[in-house]
């Protein structure tokens, strides 16, 4: 079972949760990035390399038996601010469209680069499934 943290009289954030407490199976999901089965980039728009991402991680999630909806931590590592931020609404859609309305912890970060260079997104989570 997961719990939310939300301390009071904080303002109560969109999209994410500020925190997380969790008892279970850990399942940790190493980053992922926005290319298929076979390590090949399909596309190099922004929402599209999310959407791959984010099949990744439902991917592996499933390998140990875990759900979207077990994840209690994300990060997100982009290689352009400006990217992220005019993409927020198609980020959205297909963010609920693999992950649901599930809003676990999370951080989003710039980065100079990511180690494959077509990247443009990489994402690395933590599930924990109930006992």
């Amino acid at each position: 079972m997961h719990t939310i943290l939300q301390p009071e009289g904080w303002a109560k954030p969109i999209g994410y949760a500020n925190g997380m407490a969790a008892t279970g199976r850990m399942v940790f999901v190493g980053g992922q990035v926005g290319w298929n089965a076979a390590c090949e980039f399909e596309s190099d728009d922004f929402v599209e390399q999310v959407r791959q991402t984010l099949k990744n991680v439902v991917a592996i999630l499933a390998e140990g038996g875990a759900k979207p909806q077990h994840i209690t931590s994300m990060t997100w590592y982009f290689t352009d601010k400006k990217e992220y931020l005019d993409n927020l609404k198609g980020i959205g859609q297909v963010y609920r469209e693999i992950i649901g309305r599930h809003f676990p912890a999370m951080a989003a970060v710039q980065v100079v680069a990511l180690v494959e260079d077509r990247a443009k997104i990489e994402i690395q989570a933590t599930a924990v499934i109930p006992e």
